[in-house]
């Protein structure tokens, strides 16, 4: 499939305001939800009502984002105070 040769190092991963993409990101399948609900009996009759509980599910997932990467953030700045402390 791939040859050693063509196999190249993974870059760094990117760092940023992960927090804060993720509840944008949820916030924006809460609202793509509310903004379908009003039209689900159109949705329904044309066999898309998936997408109405596709957005539903894309916020109930991005909640449990939200935790988890709350949870990794509050981790790697603990372990970075007690790096700091170690060293002085």
């Amino acid at each position: 499939m791939w040859k050693k040769s063509e196999l190249r190092e993974a870059p760094a991963p990117l760092e940023g305001p992960v927090v804060g993409t993720v509840i944008g990101g949820t916030i924006i399948w809460f609202v793509l939800f509310l903004g379908q609900l009003p039209f689900y009996g159109w949705y329904a009759d044309h066999g898309h009502a998936w997408w109405v509980w596709s957005c539903l599910a894309g916020g109930g997932l991005g909640l449990v984002g939200i935790w988890y990467v709350r949870k990794r953030d509050a981790a790697i700045k603990r372990a970075a105070a007690a790096a700091a402390d170690a060293e002085s």
